[in-house]
């Protein structure tokens, strides 16, 4: 197995297993035990400011997108056309994950009043989020496309086929 398929399969199993998570929290606090403990610990609100079920689906799905992305692009899943989007997406992906996990680390490190919140972020969520953004950015810079041969070769070979017939 190559290190890009090794990575891209470690990055998107750890997405799809988030995006699950994020599914279950659509109709539960599992694995906290009441709602508010739950918008204490994961989300770092209020009870009453936590996320709609629609929008935690809405998360768990492009979670679910990403990991399909990043499995499909180490070549691990067929990718779907157009394969721009799947190569798009990767960095896409890259890029989200590892801009939430530096201003994760850095706001929950400066606070002035740790929470739960931000001792979970400096714990778990921020790194996790590094980890799984630099995993995905190796996938995205270790399968970038072949460059396109420059055009004056492709002129040349024209002309050398039309040289050949004559």
């Amino acid at each position: 197995m190559t290190l890009t398929k090794l990575a891209g399969g470690t990055a998107a199993v750890g997405l799809g297993a988030v995006g699950a998570l994020h599914g279950i929290w659509t109709f539960s606090p599992w694995p906290l035990a009441s709602r508010a403990e739950f918008a204490r610990t994961v989300v770092g609100v209020a009870e009453a400011d936590l996320p709609t079920p629609e929008l935690t689906a809405a998360v768990a799905a492009a979670l679910g997108a990403a990991s399909y992305v990043i499995a499909a692009r180490a070549d691990l899943v067929p990718q779907v056309r157009p394969r721009r989007l799947v190569r798009q997406g990767v960095w896409g992906v890259a890029g989200v994950l590892l801009l939430r996990g530096s201003i994760g680390l850095v706001s929950s490190a400066l606070t002035s009043r740790p929470t739960d919140f931000t001792r979970w972020d400096l714990a778990l969520y921020s790194p996790l989020c590094l980890a799984l953004g630099g995993l995905t950015a190796y996938v995205a810079a270790s399968t970038r496309a072949p460059r396109r041969r420059d055009r004056r070769h492709v002129i040349r070979r024209l002309k050398d086929r039309t040289n050949r017939r004559s």
